[in-house]
């Protein structure tokens, strides 16, 4: 998901507010930048040894990828992200749901 806050920052009131926000599925990247971005985001959860659904935020800076933060605990409301790219990609909110509920009682390769 890119983010492009109508404010100078994406703030509280630039997410929840009437300040808006667009949010571009797919991103507004080459196929180049969206592949590094997810393989950035996929190492970042693996090295923090993280389980299920996950956010990684990343930024551009100097033409290369940042991480800045791994979110182990993603929002789950009509506003976040998660959902969001969920839905793109289409997963409804109900199944995305199942299968964060599965994968934290079967692990990843659906074993208990």
């Amino acid at each position: 998901v890119e983010i492009e806050p109508m404010r100078t920052f994406y703030d509280y009131e630039a997410k929840y507010g009437t300040a808006g926000t667009r949010y571009h599925l797919p991103p507004r990247l080459d196929a180049a930048d969206v592949a590094r971005v997810e393989a950035l985001g996929l190492a970042a959860h693996r090295a923090l040894g993280c389980r299920g659904a996950t956010r990684t935020d990343v930024m551009f800076g100097g033409g290369q990828p940042i991480v800045l933060e791994v979110n182990t605990l993603p929002g789950m409301t009509a506003t976040s992200l998660v959902p969001k790219v969920a839905a793109a990609t289409g997963i409804p909110f109900e199944e995305l749901v199942e299968r964060i509920l599965d994968a934290a009682a079967f692990g990843p390769e659906g074993q208990r």
